[in-house]
């Protein structure tokens, strides 16, 4: 089941329904949203004096969505250890191994150094100069046949011989 989240025009529409005392039964049949949507969203962002603030609402929800994302485990100090390692010969491997104990895996460190976070995209640290790249495609899809409403009325009708998918 797909759902919506508010939109700051609906926040503002609820603060003003809630400031005339409309119930949340009330309030879903204006907005078109289930009263238990309503329910939740002034309870998730009802102030201390019983009140509720669109802007407020929405500030606390951008910042929620902000805080939802996952913390990578990339950071500068661990990105110069690494380069230490790696300019002193040790493979991704042993430094994941050796060094960094289960922290990240050997496959994220020659991940970062694909994707040059680690400063510098030389792969000739590398003992192996790095396992080979093989190259993204370029090519767009292959456009099979043409759509129906396109073809013919005589091969919509089915009609002709051949035309009977």
């Amino acid at each position: 089941m797909s759902y919506s989240h508010f939109t700051t025009f609906e926040r503002g529409q609820l603060e003003a329904l809630h400031k005339l005392g409309h119930s949340t039964r009330e309030i879903d049949a204006i907005l078109k949203r289930h009263h238990s949507s309503i329910a939740r969203e002034l309870k998730r962002n009802i102030q201390e004096n019983g009140t509720y603030c669109s802007e407020q609402a929405q500030e606390k929800y951008i910042k929620r969505r902000k805080d939802c994302k996952p913390i990578g485990k990339w950071s500068l100090e661990l990105a110069g250890t690494i380069l230490e390692k790696l300019e002193v010969t040790w493979s991704p491997e042993q430094i994941q191994h050796g060094y960094l104990k289960g922290e990240i895996s050997f496959k994220t460190i020659y991940n970062w150094l694909y994707q040059g976070k680690l400063f510098k995209k030389d792969l000739s640290l590398l003992r192996q100069k790095g396992k080979r790249q093989k190259p993204k495609e370029t090519r767009g899809r292959f456009n099979v046949g043409t759509s129906i409403q396109k073809r013919p009325s005589e091969v919509r009708n089915r009609e002709t011989f051949g035309h009977w998918e």
